[in-house]
């Protein structure tokens, strides 16, 4: 399986990075003539070429220990396995209602779909994922998230599969159901990993609440087609039959469905907690630590013209 990840250094930039797995440990391969996984896909699809294969005669030669980065014992720290590298609004985050398991009665046409937002709603591995003040609560979700880059032709393209934290608010949305989109609307985690040839049948995972550096919850987690309502290819046939899903050079980050939450358990997460989901297959886990902004109004001001 080719993985691949995006990081930053403050002296060398971005750049982007293969996994290589030796017999001691993963190192991080640094690429060559593009710095983002976006301009890699997109040399791909103008040229024709398989994305892998384009990586994989592009190495610079600068070799990475990847554990020391995903440890914050390096300089270089993680971006989100994919965006949008210049326009961040371009990159749509989207998600849909993927029951996991039997689902009662008859079963919708289509996936339900949300919004997130756009790419400024992305985080990385080691980001925060933020409370509002404005917020009821803030909960995980552990997903796979697929990733898309739309051609100069107009047609979709898979880039790859990647861990992901598609967190929310269900304590709004239990208040009253009719603020589900108002809820969905926060930041995000994808990471550290991008699995460019990753199938979505069935994934072992977990999730992992930690507070003061000791477990408080945690669950071992399956996602894929076995387990899940809809296929892959049905989720992609309804997301992209809208025309502005379409739009040449436009990225994608689509959140294919959890089963469980900490919070339907009882969890309520508090500032410092941390979260980690980890997927066989797709690499070192995702952790990101909650932070709560003080519960006061944000206001924005609207100014005539």
């Amino acid at each position: 399986m080719t993985r691949l990840v995006q990081i930053i250094h403050p002296e060398y930039g971005r750049r982007a990075a293969l996994v290589h797995r030796t017999v001691n440990g993963d190192e991080l391969h640094l690429l060559s003539t593009y710095r983002t996984t976006y301009a890699f896909a997109m040399a791909a699809i103008e040229t024709g070429q398989k994305l892998r294969d384009l990586l994989s005669t592009d190495l610079s030669g600068i070799i990475l220990d990847y554990r020391e980065v995903h440890a914050f014992r390096s300089g270089w720290r993680f971006l989100p396995s994919f965006d949008h590298p210049e326009h961040p609004a371009c990159c749509m985050v989207t998600g849909c209602a993927n029951p996991h398991g039997a689902v009662a009665g008859s079963s919708p046409v289509a996936p339900a779909w949300f919004t997130k937002g756009n790419g400024v709603q992305l985080r990385a591995h080691g980001e925060p994922l933020t409370i509002p003040g404005f917020a009821a609560g803030g909960a995980e979700e552990a997903e796979l998230a697929a990733v898309y880059l739309i051609g100069p032709d107009g047609v979709p393209r898979r880039v790859g599969l990647t861990p992901g934290n598609e967190f929310s608010d269900p304590a709004m949305a239990g208040q009253d159901a009719r603020l589900l989109s108002r809820a969905k609307l926060r930041s995000c985690a994808i990471g550290p990993e991008l699995a460019l040839d990753a199938d979505f049948e069935d994934v072992a995972g977990s999730v992992v609440v930690e507070r003061g550096g000791a477990s408080i919850w945690s669950k071992q987690i399956r996602t894929g087609e076995k387990h899940t309502a809809f296929t892959l290819e049905q989720i992609e046939r309804h997301l992209f039959e809208f025309d502005p899903h379409r739009i040449p050079g436009d990225a994608h980050v689509h959140f294919l469905g959890g089963s469980v939450s900490s919070f339907g358990d009882g969890v309520v997460l508090k500032e410092g907690d941390e979260v980690v989901i980890q997927w066989d297959g797709f690499g070192l886990p995702l952790r990101n630590p909650i932070e709560r902004e003080p519960a006061v109004a944000r206001r924005a001001a609207v100014l005539p013209l």
